[in-house]
Formats: structure tokens, C-alpha cells, sequence
């Protein structure tokens, strides 16, 4: 088993991350916390939601990442007539010298990464399919059931503006994405360099394949071992348990679940740092995309026009 005490040199594993993400920006300009954050939950094993105007780049760079990282890449644009099983499979009848039989054939959830495109978009009982895959890492279909290969992870799409023929998605299902990643426009500088890129004849850089899936599995274990002081574990509690005790700004605040995320996230965040301990600046770091969805805002704050970060700054600055 992987043991983050025998790992001597974190600096190359900084350095390794660094690559990836070099690597991804030779496709998508920009973006770094963005790829950081995404790295974050598949170093957690969780999944994550990504919200953003169209136009952006979101599949692109999730596709981007799967080809740095060796994973077997699948895409579902979720629409009003999908279907359960067609994100599940089903079975069909397969005939073989005269004989038919029934032969379960997989839909586009079994894979390693799986872009749940415009996933508000699905009707509640389609977004109820992934809720198995993303919590139980299983797919049920009849009487049987199938394991995901891991890693396993679901990184999801919505557009926050386009609200017409959508779904939005119950806090049961919300709640299972580790991180709720938001994905901003780019600089006049980014934007420039996209336009070059991307509207001249010379084709842009494929990226290399840095890790595999086995260097991934490990790198998850090495997560888990990354050691938190006790005042730094009570810092993130007394965050998760403000977001419950502050009536005046938020109306339903987040579970236990979001303290064990965002401990989780911050191992990660400081396994990507290059570093053997957790600091506070982790804990800080990750509480906004980990908290982000798993609060309601009261109506005196919206009145206000606070959104959901500028609570959770100021919660932070009360501890």
C-alpha cells in the first residue's frame, strides 16, 4: 500500500501535476485553478460539477484532461427524451447459431471519466440514473448489478443562464459533487491568444499522456495519508457548522458530508502543492467550491445581493 511517508521527493509530484496542466494548456488557454480544482476531485475520487456560460471550453478541456491522464473518456448530452438506460445500457438480443439469448450491452457510463453534459437538461428520473454510479461506483440494471472500473468519476455541466426546458438538480443530487467548479471568462490577453489559435491554419499541440490509470489509483491512496493537525480539522468544522448558525444569511446551511469533502479536498490541494501537511490556506482554498452548492442563501442575503462565495468569505473571516 502507498504510503505518503516513503515519498521523499514531492517536489517532482508537484512537478508532475505542473505537467499536466502545462499539457492541457496546450488545448485550453487559461483556466489553471479550473484544471487544479478538477484534479482535486479525481485525486479525492468524487466527482465535480462544472457551471459556466456556453462557449468556454468545458468539454473540450475535460476531454483534454482524460486524454493527459490515459482514462477512457465518455460524453452524455443530456436532453428531455434521454432515457435511464441510455446511460446505463440494456439488455438486448444477441443470436448465435440459432440461438438468441440476451447479452447486456453497456451504455456510456461505464468509463472513467464521464462528461454529463448540460445535465440540468435531464429529467429528474434520467438524473436519478447517475446518482448510483456517482455514490455507489455501480450500475443496477433488472435484477443485476455491475462494478465500475476505477478510477470512476462524473464531471457535469450546466449553464446557469439558459434556464428554458431544464430541471435543476435536487439537493440529494448536488450534494453528491465533491466541488462545484466555476469556470470564468478569460482575460483580454487569453482571449486573444484563443482567437490566434483557433482561427489561424497551424493546428494546435496534441497533449501527451502523463499518467496512467495505475499512478492515478495510487496517487488517491497518498491523498488519504496526507496529515491534518487537530486545529486545522476543528477550523473546518466551525466553517461547516457557521454555514447552520447564521440564519441572517443562510437559510439551510451544509451536512457533515461537507466536512469530510472539504478535509479531503485540502489533502488534495496540498498533495498538488507539493506538500506532506495541510494548511489552512487549503482548508480556505477548496471551502469555496466545496460549499458553494451545498448552501441556501436566506432572503435578507440575496436581497442584498450577496452570492453564495461572498457568504462563505465572510464566514471565513469570522474564524
Amino acid at each position: 500500500m502507498a504510503d505518503i511517508d516513503q515519498v521523499k521527493n514531492l517536489e517532482k509530484l508537484k512537478d508532475t501535476f505542473g505537467n499536466v496542466s502545462s499539457e492541457v494548456s496546450k488545448v485550453i488557454v487559461g483556466q489553471e485553478e479550473v484544471v487544479k480544482q478538477i484534479l482535486v476531485a479525481i485525486l479525492c475520487d468524487a466527482n465535480a460539477l462544472l457551471e459556466s456560460y456556453p462557449g468556454l471550453g468545458k468539454t473540450t478541456m475535460i476531454k483534454t484532461l482524460a486524454q493527459v491522464l490515459d482514462l477512457q473518456f465518455s460524453r452524455i448530452q443530456h436532453t428531455p427524451d434521454l432515457m435511464p438506460s441510455d446511460i446505463t445500457g440494456t439488455y438486448i438480443i444477441e443470436e448465435n447459431e440459432g440461438k438468441k439469448r440476451f447479452v447486456f450491452q453497456k451504455g456510456p457510463i461505464f468509463a472513467n471519466i464521464v462528461l454529463a453534459d448540460e445535465i440540468n437538461r435531464a429529467t429528474p428520473k434520467t438524473q436519478a440514473a447517475l446518482l448510483e454510479a456517482m455514490q455507489e461506483k455501480q450500475v443496477t440494471v433488472g435484477s443485476q448489478t455491475f462494478t465500475l472500473s476505477p478510477p470512476f468519476f462524473v464531471l457535469a455541466t450546466q449553464n446557469p443562464i439558459d434556464q428554458e426546458g431544464t430541471y435543476p438538480l435536487p439537493e440529494a443530487q448536488t450534494d453528491r459533487f465533491l466541488l462545484k467548479i466555476l469556470v470564468g471568462y478569460p482575460s483580454f490577453d487569453e482571449e486573444t491568444d484563443i482567437v490566434n489559435r483557433f482561427s489561424g491554419s497551424v493546428e494546435s499541440k496534441k497533449p501527451q499522456t502523463l499518467l496512467r490509470e495505475k499512478s492515478i489509483l495510487l496517487l488517491q491512496k497518498l491523498t488519504r495519508q496526507v496529515p491534518i493537525a487537530d486545529d486545522i480539522k476543528r477550523r473546518v468544522v466551525q466553517l461547516v457548522q457557521s454555514t447552520r448558525s447564521t440564519p441572517e444569511l443562510i437559510e439551510y446551511g451544509a451536512s457533515p458530508r461537507a466536512s469530510i469533502g472539504l478535509i479531503l479536498a485540502a489533502k488534495a490541494r496540498a498533495l498538488i502543492e507539493g506538500r506532506k501537511f495541510v494548511s489552512s490556506k487549503d482548508v480556505d482554498a477548496m471551502a469555496f467550491p466545496v460549499l458553494r452548492h451545498r448552501i441556501m442563501l436566506s432572503f435578507q442575503a440575496e436581497r442584498q445581493g450577496l452570492s453564495s462565495d461572498d457568504v462563505i468569505a465572510e464566514l471565513i473571516k469570522k474564524l
